[in-house]
């Protein structure tokens, strides 16, 4: 019994002695953490190449596709033709009789407009009469001077239509020439649109009225205008085929 007693010590201490050894080698094993797929995955996914360029931070078709559009032609502003331009003070002036007129120069619609009356008529050869009696009547300066004024001149045939002998006591006869001349003035520009039912005081004193429609106007009911609507720097001309008579 005793012997029994002393055996099972002894295996006990060999046991307890064999154990620790037993353990040391094998305790690295069983505590090694070995690394799940999750792991090893999220792992390859930090060191791949894929994962270090991310997709955000690329160009976008959109974004190059705005870019392109704001350099497209189609966005720029293309500048619209001009139009002609009209020379300051030229009218659209109207009648059969404005062919005449020099295209350039002297007597030109654009030269006109930049001078004052009596001074842009004596540039026509068609109012060489009419000129020659305003000096005569000394109204030159009246004409010039106005601030705004409508002349119906009479021109060279207007004064031709007249009989020679009156023709000839009128140019000589001051005082009645210049009720004459007078008389075709209006002391205010007026505008074809108020030529068709017209009614008009002149710096004679007496009214002369105007009538007619489009381009074909009268007035007085006799006198054609037959060149019309021509400015100068202060006053707008209507040509006309007669020498009006004060009533």
């Amino acid at each position: 019994m005793k012997r029994t007693r002393i055996r099972a010590t002894v295996v006990a201490a060999a046991l307890a002695a064999a154990l620790p050894v037993t353990l040391g080698t094998q305790a690295p094993q069983a505590l090694a953490v070995t690394p799940s797929p999750d792991s090893s995955t999220s792992a390859a996914e930090s060191t791949s190449p894929s994962a270090s360029t991310s997709p955000s931070t690329s160009p976008s078709p959109s974004t190059s596709t705005s870019s392109s559009a704001s350099a497209s032609p189609s966005t720029s502003t293309s500048p619209s033709p001009s139009r002609p331009r009209t020379a300051p003070g030229v009218a659209v002036p109207f009648g059969p009789e404005c062919s005449s007129l020099p295209r350039r120069g002297e007597g030109s619609l654009r030269a006109m407009a930049r001078e004052r009356l009596a001074i842009a008529a004596s540039h026509n050869p068609d109012l060489s009469t009419l000129v020659a009696a305003a000096r005569k009547a000394a109204l030159v300066r009246t004409l010039n001077n106005g601030h705004a004024l409508t002349l119906f001149a009479p021109t060279n045939e207007a004064f031709a239509k007249i009989p020679k002998r009156q023709r000839e006591r009128l140019l000589n006869d001051r005082a009645q020439l210049a009720k004459v001349l007078k008389y075709h003035v209006v002391n205010r520009r007026i505008s074809p649109r108020e030529l068709p039912h017209g009614t008009f005081r002149t710096l004679e004193g007496a009214p002369l009225t105007t009538s007619g429609s489009g381009t074909h106007f009268k007035v007085d009911g006799t006198a054609k205008i037959v060149c019309g609507n021509i400015r100068t720097a202060n006053a707008t001309v209507y040509l006309i085929d007669t020498v009006l008579m004060p009533k």
